[in-house]
């Protein structure tokens, strides 16, 4: 008879068993902790709310006339005179950070921002900071707070000395939890500092969610200004006898007589999207409007992936009719732009320093008057740099560039310009220079190397402009009624066409013209 010998426990096992067995004991104990709290929790009345009725989801204003009279503060306007005062603010919610029992939060409003506090206390729940606190970025929030100067200046906030104690709080629109972007991201200052943070929102990112994008500090400021700029333009030009006019953007044929322009269906035949309001202006001259500008869309079809083109843009176009040299046109912009710039330098100089606290921003240099070059001059200056440009052609655009630093560093200014154009680079109706027959009266601007203006004297003579049209193989019967306006007498006239988007872009020392398009297109771009 064979006996086996019995196998010891294995010592792991057995280790293994024990801590099993002590781990069950724990869930067990566990859970009825858990039951005897739950219980305890039934039988105990709720802690009362004491900010009830002072806090929570505002229902959705229709306009029924409640709280009509209530009179708000905005956040720009918070000082230390209001100290102890009781206000109402309506604003975004940026951020919020409980800690305790009390929780901070950053209100904005458009550029400015306030922090805000709540504690609690014997007017403030514990249930009302925990609300708070648990608010979605970018949320709109009716504040009701005391103001209180705070013990030292508050530096995340453009509002330092007080700050707000709050009493109620309302959810007025409540922004989703997930954002496609951060504010704090968007806003963050292009900076070269290697110790600094490299988080940046990508170009498509800020475009795709551009109303999010928008509520940049810098945003907000590179929008009022351009709004500025439309303003100065509207203003200085009333003032010197302009009349605002508007004119058509659908059109029988090319404008500018290039093929450059976007064909629309018209009902049973073809038309196009203005590439300029050039004819109308000059149809305003013979009508004796005498001096008129527009300010209206623009549409270009040029396939141009770059920084500074777009598809359709916002044109400040002026003409005026002049007695002898189209010169005084020439000298009547050159002011007007000197004007703008001094405009933008007095009056919104916030805006321009709130753009250079996110993008390194130099300031823009004038004269006055306007540094005045010709073409054959910047040739010169361009072959003594080593760049050869033939006499006829027109300049490249890194050939621009490098003229503007020339110019800079010669003559220290970002605004010049230039004159006499070759007459092979104009459009059909550039009226040739009476001296020189490759020669053009026609002008361009620049800021910073870059143009933002093209301009000349129009041809008023209708035989000669047939003549210059079919030069340029243009159909004549598409530009019938334009030859013909000036068949019933036109005085000599000059103008010209301005980018806004540019001149901001330029005028900010900006890489990008989508940077100053709210909601830009491009051969890539037709949303949002």
């Amino acid at each position: 008879m064979v006996i086996s010998e019995s196998q010891p426990p294995v010592e792991g096992d057995a280790t293994s068993k024990k801590a099993a067995k002590k781990a069950a004991k724990a869930a067990e104990k566990q859970q009825k902790k858990a039951e005897h709290k739950g219980a305890t929790t039934q039988n105990e009345p709720a802690e009362p709310d004491i900010s009830e009725g002072k806090y929570g989801a505002l229902k959705m204003i229709q306009s029924n006339g409640e709280n009509r009279d209530r009179v708000y503060v905005d956040v720009k306007d918070l000082h230390v005179g209001l100290e102890g005062k009781d206000v109402w603010v309506r604003a975004r919610l940026q951020t919020s950070r409980g800690i305790g029992k009390q929780c901070f939060a950053v209100l904005r409003q458009n550029s400015s921002t306030v922090q805000l506090l709540l504690r609690v206390n014997e007017q403030v729940s514990k249930q009302m900071v925990k609300f708070v606190g648990n608010i979605t970025k970018e949320s709109i929030v009716d504040i009701h707070a005391t103001v209180a100067k705070t013990a030292a200046p508050v530096e995340s906030c453009t509002v330092k000395l007080v700050e707000l104690i709050g009493l109620q709080v309302w959810v007025v629109s409540s922004a989703k939890p997930q954002l496609p972007l951060q504010i704090e991201d968007a806003a963050r200052p292009e900076t070269d500092d290697p110790e600094g943070l490299k988080i940046r929102v990508n170009q498509d990112t800020r475009l795709d969610n551009r109303v999010l994008d928008l509520r940049t500090p810098a945003n907000q400021a590179i929008f009022r200004l351009e709004a500025g700029v439309c303003k100065l333009f509207r203003d200085i030009l009333t003032d010197r006898g302009f009349v605002e006019i508007h004119t058509p953007k659908i059109i029988s044929a090319a404008s500018e007589g290039g093929a450059n322009v976007f064909t629309v269906s018209y009902f049973k035949s073809s038309a196009y999207l203005a590439q300029s309001p050039q004819l109308y202006k000059q149809m305003a001259i013979a009508a004796d409007f005498d001096k008129v500008f527009t300010v209206g869309a623009v549409f270009r079809a040029e396939d141009s992936n770059t920084h500074r083109h777009l598809t359709e843009f916002v044109g400040l176009d002026l003409e005026m009719s002049f007695k002898h040299h189209y010169h005084e046109v020439l000298d009547t912009i050159g002011q007007t732009f000197t004007d703008i710039f001094r405009g933008l330098q007095d009056r919104y100089a916030s805006e321009i320093a709130t753009v250079g606290q996110q993008f390194r921003v130099e300031p823009f240099k004038f004269l006055d008057p306007p540094l005045r070059l010709e073409f054959p001059q910047a040739i010169s200056m361009l072959r003594e740099a080593g760049v050869s440009v033939g006499e006829e052609d027109d300049l490249s655009t890194p050939d621009e560039k490098l003229l503007g630093r020339l110019v800079r560093a010669k003559y220290d200014t970002d605004f010049y310009i230039l004159d006499k154009y070759p007459l092979a680079v104009r459009p059909f109706y550039t009226m040739p220079d009476p001296n020189n027959p490759k020669a053009s009266n026609s002008y361009d601007m620049f800021m910073r190397g870059e143009e933002i203006l093209s301009g000349a004297q129009r041809i008023h003579d209708p035989d000669f402009l047939t003549q210059r049209a079919k030069h340029h193989q243009i159909d004549i019967s598409k530009i019938a009624a334009y030859i013909e306006s000036f068949r019933l007498g036109c005085p000599p006239h000059a103008g010209g066409g301005i980018g806004m988007e540019r001149v901001v872009m330029l005028y900010l020392g900006l890489d990008n013209i989508r940077k100053t398009s709210m909601f830009p297109r491009d051969p890539k771009r037709v949303t949002p």
